[in-house]
């Protein structure tokens, strides 16, 4: 399995910018999905995460700016961020569960893409 991350980029706040994660295989449909972000110097964290049936979970920071949504079609994720704010700069992970729902938690997590960098400037 193998998530290609893309869609990254430079952005005053305020504006937005959307994410792209593209996985190999043919069972991309049964699991959740979920992106988080690693910030320099801290943790990475949490963003959005979806169910395979597309029910979804945010982290409270992104609530009501980013939407995460998924197209099984083409399996690929996506992650709409709106109102970018200059603390949302970071190297942003796409990731694949180990089962059908999302999680906050990376634990739940096994196949990792290789991120991509969104800049917020202010």
């Amino acid at each position: 399995v193998q998530l290609q991350a893309s869609g990254g980029g430079l952005v005053q706040a305020g504006g937005s910018l959307r994410l792209s994660c593209t996985v190999s295989g043919r069972t991309f449909s049964r699991y959740g999905m979920g992106w988080f972000r690693q910030a320099p110097g801290k943790e990475r964290e949490f963003v959005a995460a979806i169910h395979w049936s597309g029910g979804t979970i945010f982290a409270d920071s992104v609530k009501g700016r980013f939407t995460i949504s998924r197209d099984n079609a083409k399996n690929t994720i996506y992650l709409q961020m709106n109102s970018l704010k200059v603390e949302d700069t970071a190297v942003y992970y796409c990731a694949r569960t180990t089962a059908s729902y999302a999680s906050s938690s990376m634990n739940a997590y096994d196949f990792w893409g290789q991120g991509t960098l969104v800049t917020v400037s202010s």
